[in-house]
């Protein structure tokens, strides 16, 4: 047998497999559609994938599904969660649920990427924690997790320049995810200098882009988590009509047989796994010092107020109560969290934002959350009195005026709320 056959036996099935790969993924395939019941459970899945891709985002929010946007509070889907009770309801929306623990809102901003034509004229929830204004703001080992290359070649394709372009390509390229490809980080570095990409940028950008949503439309629906299941557990314990009052009961109830082990009102088997023991006792006092009022998150949630008002989204904030009780053991200030809210909420208003629902008043009310900082039973419920109307009812559409003060630095700083004359729009 001769040398060059010989080659080709050895060789020539690896080149016609990549050659196939290529082909497939070259191939475009980003026009297929998810079935209802992957969409069903793609919309409570909380899988990285959906939250990295297009595909499911596309087809959900053309159809039912409001974005629930938030972080690990969307896991603890006990009876009451939003999901639950739309489906055992049959409520006129679906949540789409995006975010876990560590994602904040510059992922959420790069999420809605690609979804712009989706979200226009449509309602939005956003959870918005306290705990994410911290003196450092998105970690960039959480950020990596939820960062999406195609996301971030979407936006660099659309971006207009504006102040919110500008901040974003920097925020970008101060994370490591920003600079985890050549292409990418060149053109991020031209963003955010107010400079227009190339046409050979464009057509690299478009080239991978094509690539990404090919992978997007094979892969995303056969990584699924599937926790459909705990939505189909929780429905089974809800009553049959949907009443406040019986609602209210069951929690309660619920809330007391899940708390019998500890003085915090925490969940028996996270206090079990997390905190019984000599580990409770290195906590106590532990964050005296936190301190939420001055962060780069406030800038970072501009970002995402931003992108808000490009889409024209009528968005319900909702900012969560904590554990009264784990807050006094852990010595953090309930005086810093009040001023916390009423920062977040000053810049939400003063540029048009106005459906809030403040509960960090509600604390020290028993049975609100699930464990030291995450929402449960009566938490949900107080979470689903203004989520119901705000989705079933007519809602004036809002009129959004921004001001880029609230991507500056004095602002992540201020301990005041007399806002600067900035320019305003983007």
């Amino acid at each position: 047998m001769k040398f060059g056959k010989k080659l080709w036996l050895i060789f020539g099935p690896v080149v016609i497999a990549v050659i196939s790969v290529w082909i497939v993924l070259l191939l475009p395939l980003n026009h297929q559609r998810v079935s209802q019941d992957a969409l069903r459970r793609g919309s409570v899945s909380l899988s990285t994938n959906i939250y990295h891709g297009q595909l499911f985002k596309k087809q959900a929010f053309a159809e039912n599904y409001v974005p629930f946007l938030g972080s690990s509070e969307l896991l603890r889907m006990d009876p009451m969660h939003p999901s639950v009770l739309a489906a055992k309801y049959h409520r006129s929306y679906q949540p789409f649920l995006l975010g876990s623990a560590g994602s904040q809102s510059l992922n959420h901003y790069f999420t809605l990427q690609g979804v712009h034509s989706e979200l226009k004229d449509k309602k939005i929830i956003f959870i918005i924690s306290p705990q994410w204004f911290t003196k450092q703001g998105q970690a960039p080992a959480a950020f990596s997790y939820y960062y999406s290359p195609l996301q971030a070649i979407q936006w660099l394709l659309t971006a207009k320049d504006s102040k919110a372009t500008h901040y974003a390509a920097k925020r970008l390229l101060a994370m490591p995810s920003g600079k985890s490809s050549l292409i990418v980080e060149n053109c991020l570095e031209k963003t955010a200098r107010g400079e227009s990409l190339t046409h050979s940028d464009r057509l690299l950008l478009d080239l991978r882009r094509h690539i990404l949503l090919n992978e997007d439309a094979l892969f995303s629906r056969f990584r699924l988590v599937d926790r459909w299941r705990r939505i189909e557990a929780g429905e089974r314990v809800l009553p049959k009509r949907d009443s406040t009052t019986s609602l209210n009961r069951l929690a309660i109830r619920l809330a007391r047989q899940h708390t019998t082990t500890n003085r915090f009102g925490i969940d028996n088997h996270f206090y079990s796994e997390r905190l019984r023991g000599s580990r409770i006792n290195g906590l106590r006092d532990s964050q005296r010092s936190f301190d939420y009022r001055q962060s780069p998150e406030y800038s970072d949630l501009e970002l995402l107020l931003s992108e808000f008002k490009q889409v024209h989204a009528n968005v319900l904030f909702v900012i969560p109560p904590i554990n009264h009780r784990w807050a006094t053991y852990t010595g953090l200030s309930m005086p810093m969290l009040q001023q916390t809210a009423t920062k977040i909420k000053y810049q939400l208003r003063s540029q048009g934002f106005d459906h809030i629902t403040d509960l960090t008043n509600d604390s020290q009310q028993n049975y609100m959350m699930q464990d030291t900082i995450h929402l449960g039973w009566l938490g949900w419920l107080k979470v689903d009195q203004a989520v119901k109307p705000f989705l079933t009812e007519p809602q004036d559409q809002p009129t959004y005026h921004l001001n880029s003060y609230f991507f500056t630095k004095n602002w992540q700083e201020s301990l005041t709320l007399q806002k600067s004359d900035g320019q305003h729009g983007e």
